[in-house]
């Protein structure tokens, strides 16, 4: 069944003391764009995640956003510089016995010169996080695609309808082409027989002329077009691959055949039934916009 371009989705994991969040929306464009919006640290991951997202997406724009939040208490690492600390104790005492000072040299003041502890954060393994991140990312892929398949198939309920739709209007088209030009013969017969003033009726030239009109107005050609078209517009909604841009074509040429069938209506009961036809057709084409 058809799915919708529009969508949301949500997921999260845990790995490695930290926390990896990823939401997804969707909106209606043209062509396939994803845009993703990732932490400094992450940004490595940013091709891989989109490939993963082209994978189910084949078109729409969809934004990503992903965060990180470090929940363990595991990130830094406190070193301290023994050799630094040595040589500031030996300072320390040679200037306390230099100056002839009383008291001893107490570790508080070694820890309060600089550099002899240090805080370092432990080294960043952006590798080890991909499988955790790819986690969270497939769980909002599967929330987002749900989404877009349950407006889907609202979609398609819709579209089959107006289909069906257009389809009895085309009966009624070809059902009143042929009785146009009958009345058009009864018409024109009675017109020529008041131009004769009596006298005798062409049987020939009357034959020539509704034949003439019956060539111009005939629209055999574009409803059996029609009907093919409608025919691959089901078939089409009930395929499970993407085919909006399929869509947007069949409602293009389907246009097409409806105005080439308006300019050869010179009937009101046909011109009527052909504004119906094109009125569906443009809620069927509004649609397809959304259509993936």
């Amino acid at each position: 069944m058809l799915k919708s371009m529009t969508g949301y989705g949500r997921g999260e994991a845990y790995g490695d003391g930290r926390k990896f969040s990823v939401e997804l929306k969707s909106v209606n464009h043209r062509y396939s764009e994803v845009v993703l919006r990732l932490p400094r640290p992450l940004f490595l991951l940013e091709d891989r995640a989109r490939r993963v997202v082209l994978g189910r997406v084949s078109r729409g724009r969809v934004d990503g956003f992903f965060s990180m939040e470090e929940y363990a208490e595991n990130f830094t690492e406190v070193k301290v510089d023994k050799a630094l600390a040595t040589a500031y104790y030996k300072a320390m005492k040679e200037l306390k016995d230099a100056l002839k000072l009383g008291g001893d040299i107490k570790l508080n003041h070694i820890l309060a010169v600089p550099d002899v502890l240090t805080v370092e954060k432990a080294e960043e393994d952006v590798e080890k996080w991909w499988p955790v991140v790819n986690k969270a990312l497939v769980s909002a892929l599967d929330q987002l695609v749900q989404m877009r398949a349950t407006e889907g198939a609202g979609l398609s309920a819709d579209i089959l309808k107006r289909v069906e739709v257009l389809r009895a209007l085309t009966d009624k088209i070809q059902a009143r082409s042929p009785l146009v030009v009958e009345e058009y013969r009864v018409k024109l017969e009675a017109r020529l027989k008041d131009l004769v003033d009596g006298g005798g009726l062409d049987a020939g030239r009357l034959a020539a002329e509704v034949s003439l009109y019956a060539e111009r107005s005939s629209i055999t050609e574009e409803t059996v077009r029609l009907e093919s078209h409608l025919a691959q517009l089901r078939e089409s909604i009930n395929s499970n691959v993407p085919v909006g841009r399929k869509l947007d074509f069949l409602v293009q040429e389907m246009n097409r055949e409806i105005n080439t069938i308006a300019s050869k209506s010179n009937d009101l009961e046909l011109s009527q039934i052909v504004v119906e036809a094109k009125s569906e057709l443009e809620k069927i084409r509004e649609q397809i916009q959304n259509i993936e």
